[in-house]
């Protein structure tokens, strides 16, 4: 008998079994998967530490919690600074001196705010009803149709007029020339991929993989006194209250015969037209470590 079955063998899970376990605590910790990691799993490639389920940087400005990760893997020193590309022009995210220079020709924090204030008078007395208006009273049209506009339709599947502005309500704009994404104090990729984490937490751990717990769940709850679940929470309840609408990602993975395909590690593509949001080089998330 087990003090606590842990569905799901991700960041989650593995923290709760290495917690309950340095507590004396019983535990085992199953994944219907047939790795550990869950969606942070790293897959090595060609020598290379791929994100298999979307990319991930860990980021915070909690002491606490970085000393505590650090406790499982030592972090490089990469910092976030993607790339836009509209229609073949490149601007940097998020919005700083460095995109307007490049929209507008602003050089001074004083230039720009004229731009934006231009841009948006016509907006000043609007309550916007939807995300298409919320965004150009925040920014301008320019901003909006190139960095905003294809790239947000994508992610939601559906036109910027039928999205409520409460999902656009603040934009970060920054009057300096920073290209780093986050604020937060510290940030990185862990050495040798995220597996190296969930391998550290999961070392004294019982863990069962390919085992899927509705497959077999009256059996599975009764080996513990409880369950800590992790996973889809309105499959857990039996979609008693409908299914959430979860939006999902695709991913293609290619092996390029190059040593540098694109210089960055982040390049989004923000045109409606193009099919796919972005493109990730996974090299450069530990280039040079």
């Amino acid at each position: 008998m087990y003090d606590y079955l842990i569905v799901g063998a991700g960041l989650s899970g593995a923290i709760f079994a290495y917690e309950a376990t340095k507590r004396g605590k019983k535990v085992k910790v199953i994944d219907k998967r047939d790795h550990i990691g869950g969606n942070i799993y790293c897959e090595e490639v060609e020598g290379i530490n791929v994100h298999k389920y979307g990319a991930h940087i860990f980021h915070t400005s909690n002491k606490k919690v970085w000393d505590y990760v650090n406790q499982f893997a030592e972090f490089n020193n990469y910092i976030n600074s993607p790339v836009a590309n509209y229609k073949g022009s490149l601007y940097n995210l998020p919005f700083n001196m460095n995109t307007f220079y490049a929209m507008w020709g602003t050089k001074t924090p004083q230039e720009v705010k004229d731009k934006i204030a231009e841009q948006t008078a016509d907006m000043k007395d609007v309550d916007p009803k939807n995300l298409e208006e919320q965004a150009i009273k925040l920014i301008g049209p320019d901003i909006y149709k190139k960095l905003i506009k294809g790239y947000t339709e994508k992610q939601w599947g559906r036109s910027a007029t039928d999205l409520p502005p409460f999902i656009i309500k603040r934009l970060p704009v920054r009057l300096t020339f920073d290209n780093n994404y986050f604020n937060d104090r510290f940030q990185g990729i862990p050495i040798g991929g995220y597996n190296v984490i969930i391998e550290n937490m999961l070392g004294d751990v019982e863990v069962e993989l390919g085992v899927d717990f509705f497959a077999n769940r009256e059996e599975l709850e009764s080996s513990a006194e409880k369950v800590v679940f992790t996973g889809m929470i309105d499959q857990y309840f039996d979609y008693k209250h409908g299914e959430l609408e979860y939006r999902s990602l695709h991913f293609e993975h290619e092996v390029l015969d190059e040593e540098n395909h694109q210089g960055n590690a982040v390049v989004n593509y923000t045109e409606r037209e193009i099919p796919y949001t972005r493109i990730i080089e996974h090299k450069h998330f530990e280039y040079g470590t």
